[in-house]
C-alpha cells in the first residue's frame, strides 16, 4: 500500500513548484511581451533605438544588480517573506508601468518592477532546491522550471501581439497583476518558511561595486554610438567598469561573507555555467530585440502577426526545455549543452551567412533551430550551478546563475542594439553566432570528469569546519 503521508508530501512539493513557476512566468513573460510592443512604444513616445534599449536594459540591470543581495537577504530573514515582498513590489510596478505618461516614467517604473523581480527567481530556485532533496527529482523540477521560460516565449509574443493590436501596449502590464496576486496568496497558504543555517552578512561595498560595473558598462555600450566611442563620457564609463571589476575581485576575496564568493569559480562546471548563461541569454536578448524591430518596422507586420511568426521558435523552446531537464537528470548536462550550442550556432549562421530574414524558406527553419537550442540551454545552467554545492550555498549559487542570465540578456540588447545603430546588421547576427559557438565549446569542455573533480573540491572548501566534522562523524 502507498503511504498517504508521502503522497501528501509529494503533492505539496509539486504545488510549491507550481507557485515558484508562477513567479518565473510573470518575470519571463514581461520581457517577451515587451519586445513585441517596442515598435508601438517607439511610435507613441517618439523614441530612439537607445530609448527602446533602456526600456529593456533598465529592468535587466536592476535585477542583475540586486539578485545576489536578494538571495542573501532571503537566506537571512526568510525565503517565503522575501518572496512575498517581491511579488507585491513586482505587481505594483506592473500597475505603474501601465499608466506611465512618458518613456522616462516607463523606464523608472520598469526599475520598480525589477526590484520586485530580483526577489523572485533566485529565491524561488532556493525554495525549490530545499524542497526537492533527491538529486534526480530536483533535476526534473528544474527542468519544469526551465520549461516555464519556454511557455513565456510561446505565449509572450502571441498574447502580447494580441493585446498590443487590440487594446494597446499598456495592456501588456495588466496581465502580471492577477498572476502576481494569486501567487502571493498561494505562497502565504502553502509555502513553508525557510532560512539558511548561517546567514551571510550584508556587503554594501560589494553591492555598490556590482551596480557601478553593470551600470557603467551597459551605459557605455548603449550610448556609445550616439555620443561617440572616444568621447570622454563613454571612455569614462568603460574606465569605471574596469576599475569596478578589479576592486570587486580584490575586495570580495578579503571578506568573510562576500557578496560573490570567488571560491565558487574554482569549480570549472560553475564557471562554465556562468559564462554559458551570459552567452546563451545574450543571444536570446539580442535575437528578440533585432527580430521584433525587423518584422514590424522592415516587413511591416502587425504586432500579432510578428508574434505568430516567432511561434515556431517559442514552440520548440517549450517542447525541448522539459526534455533538457530530463536529460540532465539521466545523463548529465553535457548532452543538452552541446545540442543547445549546435542549435543556436546553426540559427545564427542562417541569419548571418544566408540572410534568412529575407526568405521565409530559411527564416522559419532558423527560428526552429534557435528555439531548440535555447530550450536545451536553461536547465543545465541551473543544475550545474547548484549541483554539488552544499545546500546552505544553493541560494547563492542559484542567484549567481540568475545574475549571469540577466547580465547576458542586457548585454545582448546593448551590444546588438549598438551594432544596429551603427549599421552593422550582418555583424549583429555574427555576434549571435559567436554566442552559440561559446555555448557549444564551453558545454563540451566544462562537463567532463576533470571538471567534476574541481566541483567536488570546491564544494569541500565551502563546507564550514563544524559541518565537515559532522560529515566525517557520520561517515565513521
Amino acid at each position: 500500500m502507498s503511504d498517504p503521508t508521502s503522497e501528501t508530501t509529494a503533492r505539496r512539493r509539486m504545488l510549491i513548484l507550481a507557485i515558484c513557476c508562477m513567479s518565473l512566468l510573470i518575470v519571463s513573460l514581461d520581457n517577451t511581451i515587451l519586445n513585441v510592443a517596442l515598435p508601438s512604444l517607439q511610435r507613441d513616445f517618439h523614441s530612439s533605438v537607445s530609448g527602446l534599449q533602456w526600456t529593456i536594459d533598465a529592468y535587466l540591470l536592476v535585477i542583475a544588480s540586486l539578485l545576489l543581495l536578494s538571495g542573501s537577504t532571503a537566506d537571512r530573514v526568510g525565503r517565503k517573506r522575501v518572496f512575498q515582498i517581491g511579488l507585491a513590489v513586482f505587481t505594483t510596478g506592473s500597475l505603474l508601468c501601465s499608466i506611465a505618461p512618458g518613456l522616462g516614467w516607463l523606464i523608472a517604473f520598469r526599475m520598480v518592477q525589477a526590484v520586485g523581480g530580483s526577489m523572485l527567481n533566485p529565491v524561488a530556485m532556493s525554495i525549490i532546491t530545499n524542497t526537492f532533496d533527491e538529486p534526480r527529482e530536483r533535476a526534473r523540477a528544474i527542468g519544469v522550471w526551465g520549461g516555464v521560460v519556454g511557455i513565456s516565449m510561446a505565449a509572450g509574443p502571441i498574447v502580447g501581439g494580441a493585446l498590443v493590436q487590440s487594446v494597446g501596449w499598456r495592456a501588456i502590464f495588466w496581465i502580471n497583476v492577477p498572476i502576481g496576486i494569486a501567487a502571493f496568496l498561494l505562497t502565504a497558504r502553502f509555502v513553508p518558511e525557510s532560512r539558511a543555517p548561517r546567514a551571510r552578512r550584508v556587503d554594501p561595498v560589494g553591492q555598490v561595486l556590482v551596480i557601478a560595473l553593470l551600470g557603467s558598462l551597459t551605459y557605455g555600450i548603449i550610448e556609445g554610438a550616439g555620443a561617440g566611442w572616444t568621447s570622454p563620457e563613454i571612455v569614462g564609463c568603460f574606465v569605471v567598469a574596469a576599475a569596478a571589476v578589479v576592486a570587486l575581485a580584490r575586495y570580495e576575496t578579503r571578506r568573510e561573507d562576500p557578496l560573490i564568493d570567488t571560491r565558487f569559480f574554482r569549480s570549472v562546471p560553475f564557471s562554465g555555467a556562468t559564462v554559458i548563461a551570459v552567452s546563451g541569454f545574450a543571444a536570446l536578448g539580442g535575437f528578440l530585440f533585432l527580430n521584433t524591430l525587423y518584422l514590424q518596422n522592415t516587413r511591416g507586420l502587425s504586432a500579432l502577426d510578428a508574434g505568430l511568426y516567432t511561434l515556431p521558435m517559442a514552440a520548440m523552446s517549450l517542447v525541448f526545455a522539459p526534455l533538457s531537464g530530463r536529460l540532465v537528470g539521466s545523463r548529465g548536462p553535457r548532452v543538452p549543452l552541446v545540442l543547445a550550442g549546435i542549435g543556436m550556432t546553426a540559427a545564427g549562421v542562417l541569419f548571418a551567412g544566408f540572410d534568412a530574414q529575407a526568405h521565409n524558406a530559411l527564416l522559419f527553419p532558423a527560428y526552429v533551430l534557435f528555439g531548440i537550442g535555447f530550450g536545451f540551454v536553461n536547465a543545465p545552467i541551473t543544475n550545474t550551478a547548484v549541483s554539488g554545492m552544499p545546500r546552505a550555498q544553493a541560494g547563492v549559487a542559484a542567484a549567481v546563475a540568475s545574475t549571469s542570465r540577466q547580465v547576458g540578456q542586457s548585454l545582448g540588447v546593448a551590444v546588438l542594439g549598438a551594432a544596429l545603430a551603427a549599421g552593422l546588421h550582418e555583424g549583429a547576427w555574427w555576434i549571435i553566432t559567436g554566442c552559440g559557438a561559446s555555448v557549444l565549446v564551453l558545454g563540451t569542455l566544462t562537463t567532463g570528469r576533470w571538471a567534476k573533480r574541481t566541483a567536488d573540491r570546491t564544494a569541500e572548501s565551502l563546507i564550514s569546519p563544524e559541518a565537515a566534522d559532522n560529515r566525517m562523524a557520520v561517515k565513521a
